[in-house]
């Protein structure tokens, strides 16, 4: 086996990952969430202008460069075969959130956020175990851009927006099962609790992201595992496991992994472009650059916990840059310090490099990035380009507020690229590097044959462009969306 480079984390003195505060999600209790009947408030300034930075530049970079490692390896799989180790020793029910078909949007989406989970299992009753769906924040991406008029229905799915529209209008709770109606893009994948990592690992490494473990014989759900789950638990034990262990010190160059064919969104563009394409290319995250490509950002599904209250309706006709600034502002308030975005490796990085990142930051991509782009900090801020002139959303729609609130526009200063925390320190985009990708080295390393990944990104843009996704409504449709809490 290679020793491991200078790059690889685990030469290095293991950190505690969390004295770094790469992200974090609130506590309901943290603060109030208001009802859609309540008016818009103000908020105070923001103070991060009175904050210090928490790292140094060279701080900084020695992050950049060695990311903390995740934790240390669990003695219960010490000289285990990887393959052998069976999916439900690694999830435990506690990881299950569920929901009912019946229940409303707004409910539905509270319990998503409130709870930290990452996806709702959906069930016809509570006093059952079996799911039937799932709900997660791509789901609400897409209500999203239907509540704000953004989503233009097919002739095939016409009647079931009107249904939906008319209901909003009249004030009525929409159930999850007819949110659900406007298109399901993620495989709604089972494995029993006693099949091995081998099987989950072809899976994942085939482009499923997550895959829901039941009982042997049954339908009932002990846990739900994720690609970041496995990705994680074979780093933190890879020294037990020498095929995959042996991977790890070489880079993504030398391992050919990733794709050069990136999806990205310039900086100045709307907010609406951007989740209109991640949600038309069944993406969970885009590259967000500008106007030389280097990579100032990221926008990732989670993100739009930030948009689900009326008051934040007009940052989806503001700029990407301005809503980068806006999760970087959010991530300081909650975290005491501020927050700077590592989501880039370089084709020299090694893979234990980029695996100890995407751990760490939670992220389910790395944008590989070259050297930055001449005159990178001179491109245009978002004020100083002509906002693009676009019929607001209604005043109240049926989403629960984000916590905390929105800051708003007139009180909220501009942001150009390079003035981004870390934007320097970025580069050109020049490929991305995903879990699926790496758990499909795992899989052809192991001698497993995964289904090429990238017939499951095109399965998911097709099913995208057949459901009633593309392009805007006008703005009549749109004023006629009144999505409130009918509860109220």
């Amino acid at each position: 086996m290679q020793a491991p480079s200078s790059e690889d984390p685990r030469s290095t003195p293991s950190r505690n990952p969390s004295s770094v505060r790469l992200g974090h999600t609130p506590s309901p209790s943290q603060s109030h969430r208001q009802s859609f009947t309540e008016t818009l408030r103000g908020h105070p300034p923001s103070p991060r202008a009175a904050r210090q930075p928490s790292l140094s530049q060279a701080q900084l970079q020695e992050l950049l460069n060695n990311p903390p490692t995740a934790g240390s390896a669990d003695p219960n799989f010490s000289r285990r075969d990887w393959q052998t180790i069976a999916v439900g020793e690694l999830c435990t029910s506690a990881d299950v959130r569920w929901v009912e078909f019946d229940a409303g949007v707004e409910d539905a989406t509270n319990i998503l956020i409130d709870s930290g989970a990452h996806v709702l299992l959906v069930r016809h009753r509570k006093d059952e175990r079996a799911a039937h769906a799932t709900y997660d924040y791509r789901d609400l991406t897409q209500y999203l851009l239907f509540a704000t008029g953004q989503l233009q229905p097919d002739e095939d799915h016409l009647p079931t927006f009107t249904s939906l529209a008319k209901k909003a209008q009249a004030g009525q709770i929409i159930p999850l099962r007819d949110a659900k109606s406007l298109g399901n893009k993620e495989p709604f994948v089972t494995l029993p609790a006693a099949a091995n990592l081998t099987h989950a690992i072809e899976v994942f490494g085939g482009g499923v992201h997550r895959i829901i473990i039941v009982e042997e014989g049954t339908d009932n759900v002990v846990g739900v595992l994720s690609q970041l789950r496995l990705v994680k638990f074979l780093w933190e034990n890879g020294r037990n496991f020498p095929i995959i262990d042996a991977l790890y010190s070489q880079t993504i160059k030398d391992l050919g992994i990733g794709s050069q064919l990136t999806i990205s969104v310039n900086g100045d563009k709307p907010l609406k472009e951007a989740l209109k394409l991640m949600n038309n290319e069944g993406l969970t995250s885009l590259a967000v650059i500008d106007n030389q490509s280097n990579v100032v950002g990221n926008i990732s599904n989670v993100d739009v916990r930030l948009l689900t209250k009326s008051s934040s309706a007009p940052l989806l006709d503001n700029t990407c840059i301005h809503f980068i600034s806006v999760i970087l502002s959010t991530r300081g308030m909650n975290d005491g310090k501020d927050s700077v975005p590592v989501f880039h490796i370089n084709p020299y990085s090694t893979l234990a490099h980029t695996v100890a990142k995407l751990v760490a930051t939670k992220a389910h991509r790395m944008w590989v990035t070259d050297s930055p782009s001449p005159s990178s900090a001179a491109t245009p801020t978002p004020n100083q380009l002509s906002q693009p002139s676009v019929p607001h959303p209604p005043t109240h729609f049926s989403l629960p507020q984000s916590n905390p609130p929105f800051i708003p526009l007139s009180s909220t200063p501009s942001v150009s690229a390079s003035a981004l925390p870390g934007a320097n320190m970025a580069g050109r985009l020049a490929g991305v590097v995903s879990l699926t990708d790496i758990l499909n080295l795992f899989a052809r390393a192991s001698g497993l044959h995964p289904t090429d990944p990238d017939e499951r990104r095109r399965q998911r843009r097709r099913s995208s462009s057949s459901s009633m996704m593309r392009g805007s409504l006008d703005s009549a449709r749109s004023s006629s969306v009144d999505i409130r809490d009918a509860k109220r």
